[in-house]
């Protein structure tokens, strides 16, 4: 198994199982001399982490970050940085069954199928839990793009849980801060009512899907790099690399092809491309959606277990650290467009 890596200037190397001893990520090509603040870092990690309401898994996790190398008195040496969280709360025997028995709907068979030796123990390395290897990296980039484009701001926020749609007139104005405070991340004009379908669905062992909304307010211009690797092409491979997605889209979205080409190309407007032209960003707000399956533990799986209900709220931090990670690295990258 060799693909483990993103990346293209920066790279993050994740590693580790659910239940194994602990999970992480190297990070390599990160520049030196960057003042790294691991406290907020610890606090991107707090966000994703399980067990911090009744509306995620019931999973009591500290996630407490070490970082092991390539940091020294608060700034980065240049070299690899690696940080590390050990797992704590792993309750391995309750995946006892599925050793033999692999769970409808979860990557187990076809793990087995293509590996033939897998760890079956909370899903192994298709579990979830690897996104919190993507949130150290990406937390790290983010205080770098914070250096040299302080205005730079990553937002997201829940827009859909299964047949519910949020007010799109608090997310536009909304921070990072905010939307954290609203329950499961969802700008629902009834703050208790999708907090109530939630727990219901936990209780009863259903699941939602949904679609997480992600902006980046006035990113740096010329970030990407044609032909394969396109801004908006790194974002979607970025989203479509975690577990449970089902697509990706930009801007005004597939709805945009039942306009024509003069009504959506008109020059009073350029918000219609959405930050994004030619693969190379325009300075201009980026906005894309990220669409999420139901959780696949359901029914006695789901009851027995501890399990999201619908993973789209612990996904927000998730892409915000990709996206973060993906901006300064492209930025790293437009470094040496010309001479």
């Amino acid at each position: 198994m060799s693909a483990n890596s993103f990346g293209g200037r920066i790279q993050m190397h994740t590693f580790g199982e659910s239940h194994g001893r602990a999970m992480g990520t190297l990070i390599d090509g990160f520049p030196a001399g960057v003042t790294i603040d691991v406290n907020e870092v610890q606090n991107f990690l707090d966000r994703r982490k399980p067990g911090t309401s009744d509306l995620v898994s019931a999973r009591k996790e500290f996630d407490k970050l070490e970082i092991v190398s390539g940091i020294f008195e608060g700034k980065t040496l240049g070299t690899p940085i690696c940080g590390l969280v050990y797992n704590q709360n792993a309750r391995s025997e309750d995946y006892d069954q599925i050793k033999n028995q692999p769970r409808h709907g979860h990557a187990e068979k076809v793990w087995q199928d293509k590996f033939g030796h897998i760890d079956h123990r909370g899903g192994g390395r298709s579990s979830g839990r690897e996104t919190l290897s993507r949130v150290i990296a990406g937390a790290l980039c983010e205080q770098a793009l914070k250096k040299v484009s302080p205005k730079t701001d990553v937002v997201g926020w829940v827009s859909q849980i299964g047949e519910w749609f949020c007010d799109d007139n608090i997310t536009a104005k909304s921070s990072r801060a905010d939307i954290d405070k609203i329950p499961a991340r969802f700008p629902y004009r009834d703050t208790a009512f999708i907090g109530q379908k939630l727990e219901l669905a936990k209780g009863n062992g259903e699941s939602y899907g949904g679609v997480a909304e992600v902006l980046v307010k006035n990113p740096p211009a010329s970030l990407g790099q044609p032909v394969f690797h396109k801004l908006k092409a790194d974002l979607a491979s970025a989203a479509m690399s975690l577990g449970a997605t089902l697509g990706v889209d930009f801007a005004e979205g597939f709805a945009s092809i039942e306009k024509p080409g003069t009504e959506f190309h008109s020059t009073q407007k350029t918000s219609q491309y959405g930050g994004i032209q030619g693969g190379i960003s325009t300075g201009q707000t980026i906005r894309f959606r990220v669409f999420f399956k139901p959780t696949s533990s359901i029914l006695d799986v789901a009851k027995q277990g501890r399990h999201d209900p619908c993973i789209v709220p612990r996904a927000i931090p998730v892409l915000e650290a990709m996206t973060s990670f993906i901006l300064f690295d492209h930025w790293l990258w437009s470094k040496t467009d010309t001479i």
